[in-house]
């Protein structure tokens, strides 16, 4: 029995006049996020208090007006990007697919991540630090940063599971503070590399140290985790 060929139907290509109606939420988003990036160098290097939204909105090549239209105020803005941090590196561990892999494999991808994160991302440190500064003041009003983190908490309780679950794992590891040292192990060594290396007279910085750091890192947390 013969079976009828099935067509797609293609779809009309947009107009000339859709494309125009687009383009200004286009450059819309392209300037809000021009203002982001602007604002992330300027927060990180200079702090709240020191960053002048003149010079973000220089740096953006846009203008005050702008930046208050869609961000309403210096203050608005400053969580903004932190939020744009976070969910930056929320959606890079999500990518990980760490439920998909064994469970210590997912651990260690996830402690290797963390540390290469940091390392290309420093300037994230930078803003982090002067919130902790504040004593998380703005991050307190935040409506998205509680949901992101608690799903992060989740996997890392279900890798956790599974590797009890196989005699991998030992039990009674709190997913949290797992993730608090796995994170702990790469930020305080980035964020504090330049002191240290003064300090103890050793190029922290260097190559060779990073991947000595990175090595200790894993080493750690997979001998706190493996079941005995």
């Amino acid at each position: 029995m013969a079976v009828a060929a099935t067509t797609k139907t293609k779809r009309p290509a947009p107009s000339a006049k859709a494309k125009a109606a687009l383009e200004p939420v286009r450059d819309a988003e392209r300037t809000r996020q021009a203002l982001l990036g602007a604002a992330e160098i300027e927060f990180s290097t200079k702090g709240f208090a020191g960053a002048r939204v003149d010079v973000i909105a220089d740096q953006a090549a846009a203008n005050k007006r702008m930046l208050y239209y869609y961000f309403g105020s210096k203050e608005e803005l400053y969580l903004a990007v932190l939020e744009r941090a976070y969910g930056a590196m929320r959606k890079a561990e999500r990518e990980l697919n760490l439920t998909n892999l064994a469970p210590l494999v997912a651990i260690k991808t996830l402690v290797e991540f963390k540390f290469d994160y940091c390392e290309k991302n420093q300037q994230i440190i930078a803003l982090l630090a002067g919130e902790n500064m504040l004593g998380a003041a703005y991050l307190k009003r935040s409506r998205r940063l509680r949901d992101m983190n608690l799903s992060l908490v989740d996997v890392i309780r279900t890798v956790l599971d599974a590797g009890v679950a196989k005699g991998e794992i030992k039990p009674g590891i709190d997913p949290l503070h797992l993730y608090i040292s796995m994170s702990a192990l790469s930020y305080f060594y980035f964020s504090n590399s330049a002191t240290l290396s003064v300090a103890f007279a050793r190029s922290l910085g260097s190559p060779a140290e990073r991947r000595l750091r990175r090595a200790h890192a894993v080493d750690v947390i997979m001998a706190y985790v493996k079941a005995l």
